[in-house]
C-alpha cells in the first residue's frame, strides 16, 4: 500500500508512529480519529497531510507531536516504525531559525531508547562519512548494537561507481551490516507505478547489476522487512529480562504505597502532622544543600545560595574595603596632629617629647579608622541576608499547592533571619573595638615608637576583613542548625 505522503523538500514534519499489525482485514486507523476506520489509503495520506498542517501550518514548520497510525492488514508482519524528519540545515518558510537543533531534538527522544532499533538511511550517491543518520547512530548507540544501516538509491549512482565496499560492511562497519533498497522515484510516483510494480523492478535491478549480483538475496524491501522483524524481536528478548525487572521493582513499589493507603483516613490528625512535619524537614534539607552546595538540582545559569554567599565574602566584601582604602601621607598628617593636640604647648618648649606617641593620640586615631568598617560591614551582613532570603523562596517552591503554609513558612524562618540579622549588625562595631584593644595591649612598654612607620602598620592589622565576616560565615551557619527546629515550632500551630 502507498500512503505515507511524498515530495520535494521536508515532507515528514511531524514524527509518524506507524504499527503495522498482522491481521485477516485490511484498514486504517488514527489515535486522533478514534473509532474511524480508512479502508481506502488514500485517504490515509490526505489523512496525514492534513494532521501535519493542522499543527504545523502549510508553510514548512515542524513539531514533536507525534501522528499515531495503526495499519491492519494480511500482508504485513507485527512491527513498529517511527518516521522522523530528515536534517535541515537551512529553514525555509515558517520554519525557526534553530530549526537543525529542534529536528536534533526531536530525533534524540526517539533514538535515546535502548528498546528500539535505529535505522540509519543514507543515500549511495552522497559521501557515506558525511552522513547525518550515521553520525547521530554513533552518538546514542557507539557500540552498534542498534543501528542498521539503509542505502538508498543506489540506482541513481554515477556510471562506473557503486556501493558495494558498504553493502559488504566493508567501509564503515555496523555490527548488523547494510541493506541496500531501490524506491520510486518522483517520476514513478507521479506515473501512480504501483508497489507490487516497484518491488519487482527493485528485484530486477540487484540481479542484474554485477556489483550487486551475489548480495541480491540480502537486498531489497522484502529482505529488510523480515530483517526488521526478526531483530526487532531479539532485541526485545535481549532486553526482556531488564524490562521485567524494572516492572516488577515498580510493582512492588506500588504495593507498598497501597499498604500504607489501606487504612488511610483523610481526618486522621496524625497523618497530617507527621505529613506536616515531613514538609518542614524536606525545606530544611533543601535550605541546608543549597547553601552548602551539595543539591541534586544544579543551576547553570546563575550562582545561587551558598556558592552567592561565597562570592559576597570573597569578592564583593573586599571591593568594598578596597573601595575605602585610606591616604597613608593624610593619616601620617592626622596622627602627627594628633600626637601635637596631646602635647599641647609641651611639645614647643619640652626638647624630648616626640620620642614617644601618647595613648590617646594613639587610640583617637584608630578608633575613627575602625568607624570605616562599620559601613562595608553592614552592607556585607545585607547583601548575605538578601540571598538568604532569596534562597528560603526557592526552597518553599515545593509548597505551591500549600499557600498557607508556604507563608506562613516564609514569614517565620525570614523573621528568624532578621533577627539574628540584627544581633549580628549589633556585633559589627564592638567585635572591631576588641581588636583596637587587642592592638593596644600588644604596644610594647612605654608605647616607644621606634620606627615612624609602625602606626600605619597597626592600622592595617586592625582594619582586617577576617573578623567582621567571620561574624556573618557564624550567623549563616547557625542559621541551618536553628531553622528546622524554629520553623517546625511555628508551623505545628496549622494543624
Amino acid at each position: 500500500r502507498d500512503f505515507l505522503p511524498r515530495g520535494s523538500g521536508i515532507v515528514t514534519r511531524r514524527p509518524l508512529v506507524l504499527q503495522l499489525v498482522n491481521s485477516t482485514t485490511e484498514y486504517a486507523e488514527f489515535l486522533h480519529c478514534k473509532g474511524k476506520k480508512f479502508t481506502d489509503f488514500e485517504e490515509v495520506r490526505l489523512e496525514i497531510e492534513a494532521e501535519t498542517d493542522r499543527v504545523t501550518g502549510t508553510n514548512k514548520g515542524i513539531s514533536p507531536v507525534p501522528i499515531n497510525l495503526r495499519v491492519y492488514s494480511p500482508h504485513v508482519l507485527n512491527l513498529t516504525l517511527v518516521d522522523l524528519p530528515g536534517m535541515t540545515k537551512v529553514p525555509v518558510g515558517d520554519q525557526p531559525p534553530d530549526i537543525e537543533f529542534q529536528i536534533r531534538d526531536m530525533l534524540m527522544q526517539f533514538v535515546t531508547k535502548e528498546n528500539c532499533l535505529i535505522l540509519a538511511v543514507s543515500p549511495a550517491n552522497s559521501d557515506l562519512a558525511n552522513s547525518d543518520a550515521l553520525k547521530i547512530a554513533k552518538e546514542v548507540d557507539p557500540q552498534g548494537q542498534r543501528t542498521i544501516g539503509v542505502i538508498t538509491k543506489l540506482d541513481l549512482m554515477d556510471e562506473g561507481t557503486d556501493a558495494r565496499d558498504v553493502l559488504e560492511n566493508k567501509l564503515l562497519p555496523l555490527r548488523r551490516g547494510y541493506i541496500g533498497v531501490v524506491n520510486r522515484s518522483q517520476k514513478d510516483i507521479d506515473g501512480k507505478k504501483d508497489i507490487t510494480a516497484a518491488l519487482a523492478a527493485e528485484r530486477k535491478f540487484f540481479l542484474s547489476h554485477p556489483s550487486y549480483r551475489h548480495l541480491a538475496d540480502r537486498m531489497g524491501t522484502p529482505y529488510l522487512q523480515k530483517v526488521l522483524n526478526q531483530q526487532l524481536t531479539n532485541h526485545i528478548r535481549d532486553t526482556l529480562p531488564g524490562l521485567r525487572n524494572k516492572l516488577q521493582s515498580q510493582l512492588l513499589s506500588i504495593e507498598k504505597e497501597v499498604d500504607e493507603y489501606k487504612n488511610f483516613r483523610p481526618d486522621d490528625p496524625a497523618r497530617k502532622t507527621k505529613a506536616l512535619l515531613q514538609m518542614v524537614q524536606q525545606f530544611a534539607v533543601d535550605f541546608e544543600k543549597r547553601i552548602e552546595g551539595s543539591g541534586d538540582q544544579i543551576d547553570t545559569y546563575e550562582l545561587s545560595g551558598g556558592a552567592r554567599i561565597n562570592r559576597i565574602f570573597h569578592e564583593r566584601f573586599p571591593f568594598e574595603l578596597v573601595k575605602m582604602e585610606f591616604d597613608e601621607k593624610e593619616l601620617r598628617r592626622e596622627i602627627s596632629y594628633a600626637i601635637k593636640n596631646i602635647h599641647g604647648i609641651r611639645h614647643v618648649l619640652g626638647p624630648g617629647t616626640g620620642l614617644f606617641t601618647p595613648d590617646l593620640a594613639f587610640e583617637a586615631t584608630v578608633k575613627k579608622q575602625v568607624q570605616k568598617l562599620k559601613e562595608p560591614s553592614i552592607k556585607c551582613v545585607d547583601m548575605v541576608v538578601s540571598e538568604l532570603t532569596s534562597t528560603i523562596r526557592k526552597c518553599s517552591e515545593k509548597l505551591q499547592q500549600y499557600p498557607r503554609l508556604r507563608e506562613e513558612m516564609e514569614r517565620i524562618v525570614t523573621t528568624h533571619i532578621r533577627e539574628r540579622e540584627g544581633r549580628t549588625k549589633e556585633q559589627v562595631s564592638p567585635h572591631a573595638q576588641q581588636r583596637s584593644n587587642q592592638m593596644n595591649k600588644k604596644k610594647t612598654s612605654g608605647n616607644q615608637v621606634s620606627d615612624p612607620s609602625a602606626p600605619v602598620r597597626g592600622m592595617e592589622v586592625i582594619l582586617s576583613p577576617l573578623s567582621p565576616m567571620l561574624l556573618v560565615v557564624a550567623m549563616v551557619t547557625s542559621l541551618q542548625d536553628e531553622i528546622l527546629v524554629s520553623t517546625r515550632t511555628g508551623v505545628l500551630g496549622l494543624c
